[in-house]
Formats: structure tokens, C-alpha cells, sequence
């Protein structure tokens, strides 16, 4: 890409960004509380989106082959555990992370 080229699709990707954030404070007024619908996909959306990231994180996984799933059950196991103790969402996701990777590294 030309240099003029990259300047447009930075621009264009943090145009598109900004709309994302800027946007549902633009169409919903604070003096009004939001629709029914919003308020239920508020509360139905980042469950959906969290079990759809784990199908997608364990879609390569084989149980009849290689580490057998180990490492990634250990992890899960790890996340779950912190998630459950400590209730940080980072945490959780860091700890289970840095433990995956350690086991891929240095066990399996």
C-alpha cells in the first residue's frame, strides 16, 4: 500500500472505531431508560459472546491425539477456579493464559 493509502485506512479504522463507542450514547438519551430489547441483549450478549470463544478457543482440540486436551482442561480449570474465587475478570483470563502456556511450553 502507498502511504496515502495507509493514511486512509487508519483513519477509516478509527472513524469506525469512534462510531462504535460514540454512537448508542448519540441514539439513547440518559433521560430516558433504554428499550426493553437493548436492556435484554445487554444482559444476553457477553455470556453468548464468552461461550462462543471458548467453542472457538477449543475447536482444535483432539482428545484422541497428542496432549489429549490436558493443557487446555488444566487452563479452563484454572480460570474457572480463580473466576470463582477472586470474581476479576482479568485475572482469571491472565492467569489462565500464562498457565496454558506454560504447560504448552514447558509439560506437553
Amino acid at each position: 500500500m502507498t502511504l496515502v493509502q495507509e493514511v486512509i485506512t487508519i483513519g477509516l479504522c478509527a472513524l469506525g472505531t469512534m462510531m462504535t463507542r460514540f454512537l448508542p450514547f448519540l441514539i439513547f438519551s440518559s433521560r430516558k431508560p433504554a428499550p426493553k430489547y437493548i436492556q435484554y441483549l445487554g444482559r444476553a450478549l457477553p455470556p453468548a459472546i464468552f461461550g462462543m470463544l471458548v467453542v472457538y478457543c477449543l475447536k482444535g482440540v483432539s482428545i484422541v491425539s497428542g496432549s489429549h486436551g490436558l493443557p487446555e482442561l488444566l487452563a479452563i480449570a484454572v480460570v474457572v477456579g480463580l473466576h470463582l474465587w477472586k470474581r476479576q475478570m482479568l485475572l482469571s483470563i491472565a492467569a489462565g493464559t500464562l498457565c496454558y502456556m506454560l504447560l504448552v511450553q514447558f509439560v506437553f
